[in-house]
């Protein structure tokens, strides 16, 4: 098979790895850097694909685990994969559904041929392996699809890092083959390989070196963000990203914050993803350029400022605090959709003056009033 080349690098930033780009996919371009908004079940909670689109979101995310559960890719399949399902007619990436079964399964086996474990749902028992997730996210139609790996947490020892690290190259390996011959019948998705080693920068760097032999399309970092500190998080993504090739897009999976993004960025990462800022837009956290507000307090009962000065999206345009803190007292579902509208905005108005800064030269500048505003709390 042709090597495949998806990836196009158009600004280097001077002084860092940052950099921008844009990822060619079947339903279109994706400009990079790129936050992806997490749909689990086909649906990113609270707004429509519309509302999506409107924001500028040239992809998002659905999970491999929960739709292979229900309500199966034969559904999703004859329904014209997710863009028919779901009416989202751009990128769709999905996991391979790994992380799920290791964190939501009451219980799970790993074994060389894959993973066997019981649904959360009905407790029936299931099994995944390389081939299989890589058939489900065929029969879902991906626009990426991610291998099937092993999801280690922050803490274990070094022989049980080596472990999934093995194991991780291995089903790389299979899920190559099988999407290979997937595209061989016609299937136009890509496959990502993902990088894991947990906490040891030499599993780090063997497990580099060993998913980049396979050559697929694009790289995921795994394995970070995953309850240890930030300064150790920085350390081991500096090291990954140094080992990742440029021709190449970077996905660094699970992270959702500014602070994590702009350090993602300044170390050469495309894309990410995470369920952040929805799910804390539903339970009351909304992002400001001043830091997180909580609206929920009292402060905000007579506060009929929108909720961030600076930002110009139709929810700040509109509404006020004040309403909003009285919607989420309220329980009202207006609230939910209001508030992740505000949160995806604001963080594709983020890394869209990411990209801007890196093609002017002030990436460094940027990223450091962005922090030193955002760290200094809402008034």
């Amino acid at each position: 098979m042709e090597r495949r080349v998806i990836f196009t690098e158009l600004q280097h930033d001077a002084t860092s790895r940052a950099r921008t780009g844009y990822v060619d996919l079947p339903h279109g371009r994706v400009p990079t850097p790129a936050f992806m908004p997490v749909g689990t079940n086909a649906t990113v909670k609270a707004i429509a694909p519309a509302a999506l689109e409107e924001i500028g979101f040239p992809i998002i995310l659905a999970n491999t685990y929960h739709l292979f559960l229900r309500p199966g890719p034969d559904v999703i399949r004859a329904a014209g994969g997710l863009h028919g399902f779901s009416g989202w007619r751009r990128n769709f990436l999905t996991d391979s559904g790994g992380f799920q079964v290791f964190s939501l399964a009451p219980f799970r086996k790993i074994l060389e041929e894959g993973v066997k474990f019981r649904s959360h749902i009905d407790g029936s028992l299931r099994f995944l392996s390389p081939e299989i997730a890589v058939d489900v996210q065929t029969a879902l139609n991906s626009d990426v699809q991610m291998q099937l790996d092993v999801c280690t947490p922050y803490g274990i020892d070094e022989r049980e890092a080596k472990r999934a690290l093995r194991l991780t190259t291995e089903w790389a390996r299979r899920a190559k083959a099988q999407w290979l011959m997937r595209r061989d019948e016609g299937y136009r998705g890509e496959l990502f390989g993902i990088v894991q080693g947990n906490f040891f920068p030499s599993l780090r760097t063997q497990s580099a070196e060993e998913i980049l032999s396979f050559d697929l399309p694009g790289i995921a970092i795994g394995g970070l963000s995953v309850g240890e500190p930030f300064d150790v998080f920085a350390e081991l993504l500096a090291h990954t990203a140094s080992l990742l090739p440029a021709d190449k897009p970077r996905y660094l999976m699970g992270i959702g914050t500014p602070e994590y993004i702009l350090e993602a960025v300044e170390n050469g990462v495309d894309l990410f993803d995470c369920v952040f800022p929805t799910r804390t837009a539903r339970n009351g956290l909304l992002f400001t350029a001043q830091g997180p507000l909580t609206i929920k307090k009292a402060r905000y009962e007579r506060d009929f400022g929108p909720i961030d000065p600076r930002c110009s999206c139709t929810v700040c345009r509109n509404h006020s605090r004040a309403y909003l803190r009285h919607l989420f007292r309220n329980g009202e579902i207006l609230y939910a959709m209001l508030a992740t509208y505000h949160n995806l905005f604001f963080l594709n108005e983020l890394v869209r003056n990411i990209r801007y800064s890196i093609e002017n030269g002030s990436f460094r500048e940027y990223k450091r009033a962005f922090i030193t505003a955002y760290q200094g709390g809402v008034e």
